[in-house]
């Protein structure tokens, strides 16, 4: 005895409901406001509270023993690569880029995209392991 229910038919239904809810959702979130109020609460990266509209929020903290500053680019490699921002590890500057679609990656990694400067910073400080970092010469 054979079905005619087949695993083609079964996925073709599951892709049609998945479809159908995702139309769904937009359209009942905008009737409530919900995407709105949480558009204008929000800067570029959904955190609140950006030193400069849609830009990274600047920091200055102690990671595994290093410090690591990020704050709003005033002239130099970090106004035009880092998108406006720039980064330091124990007062040397992290080469840092910003991709088009709004992540960064450091000159310690190229293969590796982060959502905001905190974290490129982070990822550099666990891939030097207690190296001194060495600025880039421009």
């Amino acid at each position: 005895m054979s079905s005619n229910v087949n695993r083609r038919l079964v996925l073709r239904g599951t892709a049609v409901a998945v479809a159908g809810a995702a139309l769904a959702v937009p359209g009942v979130l905008a009737g409530t406001g919900t995407l709105a109020q949480a558009a204008s609460t929000t800067d570029h990266f959904g955190h609140g509270g950006a030193a400069t509209p849609g830009g990274p929020v600047p920091f200055d903290e102690v990671y595994q023993g290093r410090r690591i500053v990020g704050r709003a680019a005033e002239g130099g490699h970090g106004a035009h690569h880092g998108g406006g921002f720039t980064v330091s590890i124990d007062g040397k500057e992290l080469h840092l880029m910003r991709n088009a679609d709004g992540t960064y990656i450091s000159v310690i990694n190229h293969y590796e995209t982060y959502a905001d400067p905190r974290a490129v910073a982070r990822a550099a400080v666990d891939k030097l392991r207690g190296a001194t970092l060495v600025p880039i010469a421009t």
